[in-house]
């Protein structure tokens, strides 16, 4: 303040009053501008998890001077944290290189000047369970569940008994209990909450029953069961662990669709002509009773090399299982001819020793008995949206918008080094996208370039608007089928049972729709991301063990720095292009990466061989190196000359003239 000023230019009390008025907006003006232009820091991120966990990071400790550093997990790279520097009166006698908790004391500091104290130590992170452990921390996921959820299911049976069933159909449920019903699932599944059963008509046409487990009778609103379940939102598969949804009491116990036991489902039954249509369905409140659990490999068994003995075995089933099969060919061409996109990602899954180390990694077996039961549940998953959207009812949708005209446009022009013809602009359908697809002449890049177009897309989600779903090519789609794991399927199930009964309900479930879609969006994002760096994990560990080791690859992305390849295991590991002999340039128009010098070529859907070089179990990184250095077109086709049978037979040597000149010719067309 200038005080010469003020004394040199008296003013009067209301100026005076005004003045300090005005100093103290523009201090709430620059204070907002100042939050307004600070960098993201990680505790202005929303808190990741069910539990809600803010301010913590998870890493390892590490020795500096006195006091010590810690290193946040690669989990967190996205936030741009860096190291957390702990004072010695705020180790709280933690042990140096030991994975823990850290709280950041100055969320609001920049990137480098966190301070932070130590809360947990989690132990080494040498330890199989303790990186798991980690993972719980980073993604705020609870193994226990509340007291007060604990004790409000204490007196829930394992199964209902037989009062139960009785008073329910007396009260209305539909008795299914003598029709041929089953379930296929996974083999180590446990929650078991979809079950089909399914009949050929007269006219040639099918009665198709999907069966859902009726979670929303035993999870009421309000409820500290119910309250639970949607600040989890969804079921997590680790590697090693499930962290359910719901407690194991009820998701692999009163809900889950066992054999033998009688079930409340919600049960969408529909008619389903011979070009994969559904002209008429109801859903309604049933009682079921499943006659045998089924997986997929023993159905894919059944139907693709029968035993002798099968028909004892399984009896009407077996007929059954050919009726699946023929319906669900029905449903898939009839999403084809609509234009449904077909992202076929191979999934890595990890085999553990009963001690949780890495037995083996493969792909995630899959056949087309998975896709009897995926059509079956996309078929009922459309029904039911349709039926709600026609009414105008509140409702919690699936959706999957409309990719940006942008990033398809970027994919084109990648996409026509490899073969592509044709244009994708104006209004682009999923049936626009699958003829261009279609076109791509390089096979072996169809898999990258697939991955390509899906990062081009936006991300499913849930909404309370029908949307549609882009990638399925449908006007109508919610997700009904999974209750036991997933909370918008239990809370449609709500809205559903409330229009049955016939309760005035619309305003009540208007004003809660958006809330229950934005919560399970954002906890279906974490439980990818905790899912992710689960698999990382155990693939690291596994790799640690290979170093050194000779595999065959794939090239499935490029980057500034280098490229990634994906062995046949589904590994996928990192080669930097420093560690190549000639200095490569990153192509982006081509997605390719070409050598200053040698000329070589790298591209997606290239194979090649490398070596498994390092392996960082902290940064859940892995990177190869190549056995041979890329060559050129040029380059491999003089070795290929030199090597072939016709040069070892003596066959005669062309002009170098009309050689080179052929080449040019030809690279001239290019």
């Amino acid at each position: 303040m200038n005080t010469e000023h003020n004394k040199s230019k008296p003013r009067s009390r209301s100026a005076e009053n005004m003045s300090v008025a005005q100093r103290r907006r523009n201090r709430i003006i620059k204070a907002k501008e100042m939050e307004a232009s600070r960098p993201q820091s990680f505790a202005e991120l929303a808190p990741r998890g069910p539990l809600g966990v803010k301010n913590q990071a998870v890493g390892i400790l590490r020795q500096r001077g006195k006091g010590g550093v810690v290193m946040p997990d690669a989990q967190y790279k996205d936030t741009d944290l860096g190291a957390i520097d702990i004072e010695p009166n705020h180790l709280n006698g933690a042990p140096y290189n030991m994975m823990v908790v850290c709280e950041i004391l100055n969320p609001n500091a920049e990137r480098g000047s966190y301070r932070g104290r130590i809360i947990e130590v989690l132990g080494d992170a040498g330890n199989n369970d303790v990186r798991m452990l980690g993972v719980l921390r980073q993604f705020g996921l609870s193994q226990t569940f509340p007291d007060a959820v604990t004790d409000e299911i204490a007196d829930l049976p394992f199964n209902p008994d037989d009062r139960t069933i009785e008073d329910a159909i007396k009260a209305g449920r539909t008795d299914l209990r003598d029709l041929l019903t089953i379930t296929i699932d996974g083999e180590d599944a446990k929650d078991l909450d979809d079950a089909i059963s399914i009949e050929c008509l007269n006219n040639g046409n099918y009665k198709l029953w999907v069966h859902i487990a009726d979670v929303s009778e035993y999870v009421r609103e309000g409820t500290a069961l119910d309250m639970e379940a949607f600040s989890r939102a969804t079921s997590v598969y680790l590697v090693d662990r499930v962290i359910p949804m719901l407690p194991p009491k009820l998701s692999n116990g009163l809900c889950s669709l066992n054999p033998g036991h009688d079930r409340l489902a919600m049960t969408c039954e529909m008619y389903v002509d011979r070009e994969g249509s559904v002209y008429d369905g109801k859903i309604y409140e049933s009682v079921i009773r499943s006659d045998r659990r089924m997986s997929y490999l023993e159905c894919y068994r059944i139907l693709t090399s029968p035993q002798e003995g099968d028909r004892e075995e399984y009896g009407r089933i077996i007929d059954m299982l050919t009726k699946m099969s023929e319906l669900s060919d029905i449903l898939k061409r009839m999403r084809q001819r609509r234009g449904a996109l077909n992202f076929d990602f191979p999934e890595t899954k990890v085999i553990l020793n009963d001690d949780q180390t890495v037995k083996d990694i493969k792909p995630y077996p899959i056949n087309f008995t998975n896709g009897i039961i995926e059509s079956f549940m996309i078929c009922a998953n459309e029904f039911v949206a349709r039926t709600f959207q026609s009414m105008n009812y509140p409702f919690v949708y699936r959706v999957h918008e409309d990719p940006d005209p942008i990033k398809i446009a970027r994919f084109t022009t990648v996409a026509r080094y490899f073969g592509a013809t044709g244009r994708l602009s104006g209004k682009i359908t999923p049936a626009d996208i699958s003829r261009y697809m279609d076109t791509i002449g390089i096979k072996d890049a169809l898999p990258a370039l697939n991955e390509l177009l899906l990062r081009s897309m936006a991300k499913a989600r849930y909404a309370p608007e029908c949307l549609g779903h882009f990638g399925l090519a449908s006007k109508y789609y919610c997700h009904f089928t999974s209750p036991i794991r997933r909370y918008p399927d239990l809370y449609i199930h709500r809205i559903i049972k409330s229009y049955l009964h016939g309760e005035d309900k619309r305003s009540h479930f208007a004003g809660l729709v958006d809330r229950a879609s934005e919560q399970s969006s954002e906890m279906e994002r974490n439980s990818v991301d905790a899912e992710r760096a689960s698999v990382a994990i155990k693939v690291c560990e596994y790799m640690q063990e290979r170093i050194g080791e000779h595999y065959e690859g794939t090239v499935t992305s490029i980057i500034d720095s280098g490229f990634f390849v994906m062995l046949d295991n589904t590994v996928e590991g990192f080669v930097p292009f420093r560690s190549l002999i000639d200095h490569y340039y990153f192509d982006e128009r081509r997605y390719q990466a070409v050598g200053a010098h040698s000329g070589g070529i790298i591209t997606i859907g290239q194979a090649v061989s490398v070596i498994v070089e390092n392996v960082d179990t902290d940064l859940n990184r892995i990177d190869f190196s190549l056995e041979q250095e890329p060559m050129s077109k040029s380059s491999a086709r003089r070795a290929e000359r030199k090597t072939s049978p016709l040069k070892k037979a003596g066959a005669k040597k062309k002009s170098p003239i009309k050689r080179s000149a052929h080449f040019k010719g030809r690279g001239g067309r290019r």
